[in-house]
C-alpha cells in the first residue's frame, strides 16, 4: 500500500459528483425530492405518494408477483422485487421510517377562551416544544365517521389557505420564563393551537359572543363532520409550506420531516430504478411508529414484515425455512444521523462526527450511553459493505451520535436484527434534526440514492 492509502480519509460527495453529468442528476434528484417533502407531511400521504409510484413501475399487491408490494392500515408498506438466486439464500433489504415528530390533536380537542377558538394537542416524537410556537402550522389528516366514511383533511398548505399557529410570551412579560430550564419553560399542556377567532352573532346582543359555535358550523359546512367524529379522527399539526433551498447557492434542502423522508425517499428513488430479475431478491420496508418506539400495528415490532415474508416463501420457495431466509439477509437500516453543527461543536467528537457534503453515515451502533439499546452491526458485515460502496465509488463516512454519554438515540435496526440477520444504520446527516425545519445537502441526498442502489444489487 502506498502511504496515501494508508491514512483514511473521507471523500467529499462535491468533488467526487463534480462532473456536469452529476451536478445535472444531482440537482434533478432534488428537485423532484423537494417535491416530495412539500407534498408528503404524514404517513398516509408518504404512503399514497409510495403506491402511485410502485403501481406505474409495474408492481402487483400480489406476493406471489415477481414484482410486489403489500401496505397496511395506509402507514407502512412492503415491497419485493424477486432475485435469480432462490429465497434462503438470501435477500437484501433496506428499511425506513415514514413517521416523523409533530403535534396531534386531543381527541377532544376544541374549546374557546377570551374570543379565540383552541385546539388541545399532544405532541409525538422528541420534540423541542419552543420550536413550534409562532410558526405558521397546517392541518393534516383524517376523520372516520360512525358510518365507515373517511374525511380527508389538509388545510395551510395553498397560498391562498389559512395556517394555524401556537402563540408564545411576549419578552416584556417574560423575565420569570427566561430564567427557568426549557423543560420547565415550555409546558405540553400550553401547546394549544389557535383555529378561530370570529364569533357567532346571536340575535339577542345581551347573549356573549361564542368563536367555538361557528367553528363547529363550519367544520360541518365543509368535512361534513361534528365535534363527536374528532373523537376518531387523526389529525396532524404540521409546519405549514413547501420545502425549499437553503442558502444563495441553493446546496443545501430545508424541510420538515426530512427524518426520516430523506431515506424513505432514497430507497424509493434507489429501488424502483434499479433492473428486474437481480441477483438476490430486493426488499423496501417503510414503517410507522419509529418516533414512538417503533409499537402498534405498524411499526417495526409488529409482524407484519414476518407475515409478508411468509407469504413470500409460500409463493417463491415454500420448501424453505423461514428462519434460514432470514439468517442470510443483509439489511440496512435506512435512518439519517446528526449532522456536526459549527455552532454547537462542544457535544461532537470530530474523530467519530458525522459532516454534511461526505455521504451518507454509517453508525456502527445507536444506543445511549453503554450502547444501551443498540444493535451494534458486526465487523465482517461492514468491511463487506465498504467494499461495495468503494467499488461503486460512492462517498460514505462513519460516526457515533455525539460525545459518550450526552445522549443517545434508537432505530429500527435492532428490531430487524431479532432475525439473525446483518444489518448497519446508514442515511445521511442532517442539521437541526426533530425541527420543524431539517437541513440536508443535495450532495449527500445523491450519494445516499447511490449507496442503496449499490447495497440493493450487490
Amino acid at each position: 500500500m502506498s502511504k496515501n492509502e494508508l491514512e483514511y480519509k473521507p471523500l467529499n460527495g462535491w468533488r467526487v459528483y463534480a462532473s456536469e453529468e452529476h451536478r445535472e442528476g444531482m440537482n434533478a434528484l432534488a428537485d423532484r425530492y423537494v417535491r416530495f417533502l412539500s407534498s408528503c407531511k404524514t404517513e398516509r400521504e408518504v404512503m399514497h405518494f409510495v403506491r402511485e409510484q410502485l403501481e406505474l413501475a409495474g408492481f402487483s399487491d400480489d406476493l406471489s408477483s415477481d414484482k410486489c408490494f403489500r401496505f397496511s392500515r395506509g402507514k407502512t408498506v412492503f415491497m419485493a422485487r424477486k432475485g435469480r438466486r432462490p429465497l434462503s439464500e438470501g435477500f437484501r433489504l433496506v428499511g425506513a421510517h415514514a413517521d416523523a415528530p409533530r403535534i396531534d390533536l386531543k381527541q377532544r380537542p376544541l374549546y374557546e377562551d377570551l374570543g379565540l377558538a383552541l385546539a388541545k394537542t399532544h405532541y409525538y416524537g422528541g420534540i423541542r416544544k419552543y420550536q413550534w410556537l409562532t410558526v405558521p402550522l397546517a392541518l393534516h389528516g383524517v376523520v372516520a365517521k360512525k358510518d365507515g366514511t373517511l374525511v380527508e383533511v389538509r388545510v395551510g398548505e395553498e397560498e391562498d389557505d389559512p395556517v394555524m399557529t401556537i402563540t408564545d410570551l411576549l419578552p416584556h412579560l417574560a423575565y420569570k420564563q427566561v430564567e427557568k430550564k426549557v423543560s420547565d419553560a415550555f409546558e405540553a399542556e400550553s401547546l394549544n393551537v389557535v383555529l378561530a377567532h370570529e364569533p357567532e352573532l346571536p340575535e339577542d346582543e345581551d347573549k356573549e359572543f361564542k368563536v367555538k359555535p361557528r367553528l363547529l358550523r363550519l367544520l360541518s359546512e365543509r368535512y361534513g363532520i361534528a365535534e363527536a367524529d374528532l373523537m376518531s379522527a387523526e389529525l396532524q399539526i404540521v409546519p405549514a409550506g413547501p420545502a425549499r433551498y437553503v442558502g444563495l447557492d441553493s446546496s443545501l434542502i430545508g424541510s420538515y420531516a426530512q427524518d426520516d423522508r430523506a431515506c424513505v425517499y432514497s430507497a424509493l428513488e434507489a429501488f424502483l430504478a434499479l433492473e428486474d430479475d437481480p441477483e438476490y431478491t430486493q426488499i423496501v420496508l417503510f414503517w410507522d411508529k419509529e418516533e414512538i418506539g417503533s409499537e402498534g400495528a405498524t411499526g417495526a415490532k409488529s409482524l407484519f414484515f414476518e407475515y409478508c415474508m411468509e407469504e413470500l416463501r409460500d409463493s417463491w420457495e415454500p420448501k424453505a425455512r423461514l428462519s434460514a431466509i432470514f439468517q442470510h439477509g443483509q439489511a440496512i437500516s435506512a435512518d439519517v444521523h446528526a449532522g456536526t453543527d459549527p455552532n454547537f461543536m462542544e457535544v461532537y467528537e470530530k474523530l467519530n462526527a458525522a459532516y454534511l457534503g461526505y455521504g451518507p453515515c454509517f453508525s456502527k451502533f445507536t444506543g445511549h450511553r453503554g450502547k444501551v439499546g443498540a444493535n451494534d452491526a458486526h465487523p465482517e458485515f461492514i468491511g463487506r459493505l465498504r467494499g461495495v460502496l468503494d467499488d461503486a465509488g460512492v462517498p460514505w463516512q462513519m460516526a457515533e451520535l455525539g460525545k459518550v454519554d450526552l445522549g443517545g438515540g434508537g432505530t429500527v435496526a435492532k428490531f430487524l436484527a431479532v432475525y439473525g440477520m446483518d444489518v448497519i444504520d446508514m442515511g445521511p446527516p442532517v442539521l437541526s434534526m426533530h425541527s420543524p425545519f431539517e437541513i440536508t445537502s443535495k450532495a449527500d441526498i445523491y450519494s445516499t440514492v447511490n449507496a442503496y442502489s449499490a447495497f440493493l444489487k450487490s
